[in-house]
């Protein structure tokens, strides 16, 4: 998913903003063989609106965005075992430099 924030440690990036990736990866449990109904898996759309909340919320750091991300996912659907999040700030504000930087988080839960 794409996402606008006001994630980082320059002023400028509280002021302006820029753009990120979201990749997730969530493992569950299941107690059934088939999956027929929505309530048996994760709902996506549900993640979505939970990240998109989460990520309003402006942090340093996007260590702390990824941390507090997994927490309330898991908060709302406690049958997650893991998650992976990896957040890539596409338009990151360092001199010369062309690319993007990111970070990859990764929790299980028991």
């Amino acid at each position: 998913m794409r996402l606008c924030g006001k994630h980082g440690l320059y002023l400028e990036e509280s002021k302006l903003g820029n753009e990120f990736e979201l990749d997730l990866k969530i493992s569950f449990k299941t107690p059934k063989k088939n999956l027929t109904e929505v309530q048996d898996t994760i709902d996506y759309v549900q993640v979505f609106q939970i990240v998109k909340a989460q990520f309003k919320q402006e942090e340093n750091l996007l260590e702390t965005c990824a941390i507090k991300i997994a927490e309330r996912l898991y908060t709302e659907f406690n049958k997650i075992t893991k998650i992976q999040i990896r957040i890539k700030k596409l338009a990151p504000p360092i001199t010369n430099f062309t690319g993007s930087v990111g970070i990859t988080y990764t929790r299980t839960f028991k």
